[in-house]
Parts: C-alpha cells; sequence; structure tokens
C-alpha cells in the first residue's frame, strides 16, 4: 500500500477511534436519573455531569483553539468560574443539556477535522508552560481519544456503583 494511503487509512482508524470513545461516553450516561447524573460516588466528589461537561471543555480546547486557532468565547450570560484543573468536576446544569453539548462540541471537531490534515500544525496554542505544544492534528486526536476514553473508564465506574448497570456502550 503506497504511503498516502497507509497514513489515510490510519488518520480514518484513529478518527473512528476516537468516535468510538465518545459514543461509549454518552452510552454510559444513557439512562441516569437527574439525580444520578448530579451524585459523586467517589471521594474526589466528580459528578457525571461534570465530567461530561469538562468532556465538552477538552473537545473545544482541542479541536476548535488549538487546532482552529479560534480564540477563546465566553458563554453568554453565564458566570462560570475559570477552569481550575485541581477542582472536581461538578455541573449542576440538566442532563440534557450537558448531553446536547457535548454532542454539538464533538460535532464541531468533526467539522474542523473535516477540513484539517491530521499532519497539518495546530493553528492555536494549547498555552500549558509546563506541556510541549503538540507537533500536528494526529498528536490532539490521540491525545483525545486517551482523554475520552479515561473518562468513559471513570464513568463506567460510576455507573457501576450508582446503579450496578455494567458493559454499557460500544466495545
Amino acid at each position: 500500500m503506497p504511503e498516502n494511503q497507509r497514513e489515510d487509512h490510519e488518520d480514518r482508524l484513529l478518527l473512528a477511534f476516537l468516535r468510538a470513545q465518545r459514543d461509549a461516553v454518552l452510552a454510559i450516561v444513557a439512562g441516569l436519573d437527574e439525580a444520578a447524573w448530579q451524585r459523586s460516588v467517589v471521594p474526589s466528589g466528580w459528578t457525571p455531569a461534570g465530567l461530561v461537561e469538562h468532556l465538552s471543555g477538552a473537545e473545544w480546547h482541542w479541536f476548535q483553539g488549538v487546532v482552529a486557532g479560534s480564540p477563546p468565547e465566553l458563554p453568554p450570560d453565564e458566570d462560570r468560574p475559570p477552569y481550575d484543573p485541581e477542582a472536581a468536576f461538578v455541573c449542576d446544569r440538566p442532563s440534557a443539556d450537558i448531553v446536547a453539548e457535548y454532542r454539538d462540541q464533538c460535532a464541531a471537531s468533526d467539522a474542523v477535522l473535516a477540513v484539517t490534515p491530521l499532519s497539518a500544525s495546530p493553528r492555536g496554542r494549547h498555552g500549558d508552560p509546563e506541556m510541549d505544544e503538540p507537533p500536528n492534528v494526529r498528536w490532539v486526536v490521540l491525545h483525545m481519544i486517551e482523554e475520552t476514553a479515561r473518562h468513559a473508564g471513570h464513568l463506567d465506574i460510576a455507573r457501576e456503583l450508582i446503579d450496578g448497570r455494567t458493559g454499557l456502550g460500544p466495545r
């Protein structure tokens, strides 16, 4: 297989893995009632609502902010506190709003990826002084696969602790 075909095939595989992890997140939280959505079952205090909201922010940051170079947009008329990497992920918004936002952010990320080769350099910056800037979009996709998979695992455990359900989502 020629190099460009192999790279294109590998890029499609990476994007399929990213979609599968996103689908897993949504499948794991599907059917949680509002009380469970807002309930922490771990000592660190994060909630399913907070974790899915965090993933929405990660989608925006990495794909719209870093890959596409979009400047941060402040949410209209919302008094959200600034991001604190030490704070537990919590959120008191309704599940339907958070899930819709996550789906919208994933769709926006996919739109960026549809017009950006994975070999391209990001147009924006991550901005963390303790971390190197990503060398290419492929690195960002791999990072988001890892980030989403890690949090899908967290949600899997929380779901089992909340209502005993296991094995949810695509495998």
